[in-house]
């Protein structure tokens, strides 16, 4: 007994109640609150790096889509049809929104033909048709004339979305000029169509949500 005179202090000690330790009510809410903080600046964080990543690859992916349709309209004006094989006809129109010419097609065991090759903008989407290839220069004019008036059935190829517009400007004899007319494929008989040729083209693409345009430069019939 604790009473006793025999009885040491230590073992009292031992005999009274020991007291507990805990959190108190104040506590534990100060701890979940700091843990909340803690969750909603890791949340943001998450957030953010998402966002960032959704956006870098939407660059990414629309870079891509426009270095596609520059390569396209590179090998188009590369083997714009010559004077040589397209008499007395205009090889290029080109316009607000609209970027038309005549290319020579080339196939294994095959002679050359012709094709008319179509760029839109429409509805905020750059497009590409190209209509059946010929021999026929009758045959071109009528593919032409469909393509001035959108009327061919020329399968249409998405290039690019997400294109406010598309300026052309050619490069003749030694100035740049804002586009040519789609003129009928037929020239009058005064018109010297060696003069009028264009040698070069600039396009600017304006994309949405952009600052600045994409320009390139091609150099046409080079192939």
């Amino acid at each position: 007994m604790c009473n006793s005179p025999a009885a040491t202090s230590g073992a009292c000690a031992a005999t009274l109640p020991t007291k507990h330790q805990g959190l108190t009510l104040i506590e534990l809410l100060v701890a979940i609150s700091v843990l909340a903080f803690i969750a909603v600046l890791g949340w943001r964080g998450l957030d953010s790096i998402v966002r960032a990543r959704i956006a870098l690859t939407g660059d990414l992916e629309q870079t891509r889509g426009m270095q596609l349709a520059f390569a396209q309209i590179q090998r188009d004006c590369a083997h714009l049809a010559s004077a040589a094989v397209l008499p007395d006809r205009m090889p290029l129109a080109a316009g607000s929104d609209r970027l038309t010419l005549v290319r020579t097609v080339f196939a294994d065991n095959q002679p050359s033909r012709l094709q008319v090759i179509a760029y839109r903008v429409k509805d905020g989407v750059l497009t590409r048709r190209e209509s059946a290839a010929t021999r026929d220069l009758i045959e071109l004019d009528d593919l032409w004339r469909a393509v001035a008036g959108d009327t061919d059935t020329g399968q249409t190829v998405v290039l690019q979305s997400g294109v406010d517009s598309l300026t052309p400007r050619l490069w003749a004899n030694g100035a740049w000029r804002m586009g040519v007319d789609m003129l009928p494929p037929v020239a009058a008989a005064n018109m010297n169509a060696g003069s009028l040729a264009p040698t070069g083209l600039e396009v600017a693409l304006q994309l949405r949500g952009r600052d600045t345009r994409l320009l390139k430069i091609f150099l046409l019939g080079a192939a």
